[in-house]
């Protein structure tokens, strides 16, 4: 018997967090009775378990990486009819993004239909590092630099120490590599706007020990067996 969100994280449905959601909303069913209850244990190979009135089924785990071009949105689908990361991707499995890139900032993305190991990735407690090289405007100081390392106060709190490293500065622009491990909506953008330095562009080149290679704007591959196990052990997770 295994806990309702987890087995519905397991067949893909989203992450567990997002999982829990559905259930306390009243959209999901066992045996065709609404379960609202969290916790509650179900077996997968016996219950009937229906979202929206529609069967949940296992399907084969897969661990994608996306060079997420700019332009593109990281929801499962968009109102407003723009391109999203999962018509890129085009798998037959139902998969979602961990965590998120807004529209304008490209680079390195984690898909999956795990959402076990979705969800130990984005718990804060992991600490898990977040590499981004960032455009900003304006020649910037050490002590902007030393601010932004130190942590920033933003309108939700204090930001956690950053690794900060000068690539490149001019009178009109610097280049900087930020390291992050929290996930804070835009927090990379607001950090810089907060140091009176607003990104012009905006990548993320590594999560965790993954890269992006040599995968083009749009381009992916499917995780190796290897990085999924070190991923997991990374999740405080067993594969």
């Amino acid at each position: 018997m295994e806990r309702l969100q987890k087995v519905l994280a397991q067949a893909g449905v989203a992450s567990r967090r997002k999982c829990e959601e559905l259930i306390v909303s009243g959209r999901v069913t066992v045996n065709g009775l609404v379960i609202r209850e969290l916790g509650t244990k179900v077996d997968p190979e016996l219950d009937r378990i229906e979202l929206d009135g529609k069967p949940i089924e296992q399907e084969p785990l897969v661990y994608i990486l996306l060079n997420k071009p700019i332009g593109v949105v990281t929801t499962a689908s968009d109102p407003e009819g723009r391109k999203t990361v999962i018509e890129i991707v085009q798998v037959k499995e139902r998969v979602f993004p961990v965590g998120r890139l807004d529209m304008n900032t490209s680079g390195l993305l984690l898909l999956t239909n795990d959402g076990e190991l979705a969800n130990g990735l984005m718990h804060p407690r992991h600490e898990v590092d977040k590499k981004y090289i960032a455009e900003v405007k304006g020649s910037i100081s050490e002590e902007a630099l030393a601010k932004l390392a130190n942590g920033i106060l933003l309108e939700d709190g204090l930001t956690a120490p950053a690794k900060v490293k000068l690539l490149k500065r001019t009178a009109f622009l610097s280049k900087l590599e930020i390291t992050i491990h929290e996930g804070r909506n835009r927090q990379v953008r607001r950090m810089c706007e907060a140091v009176g330095h607003p990104v012009q562009k905006l990548k993320r080149v590594q999560v965790a020990f993954l890269t992006l290679g040599g995968l083009p704007p749009g381009g992916w591959r499917y995780l190796t067996d290897f990085e999924v196990k070190r991923l997991y052990e990374i999740a405080g997770k067993s594969a």
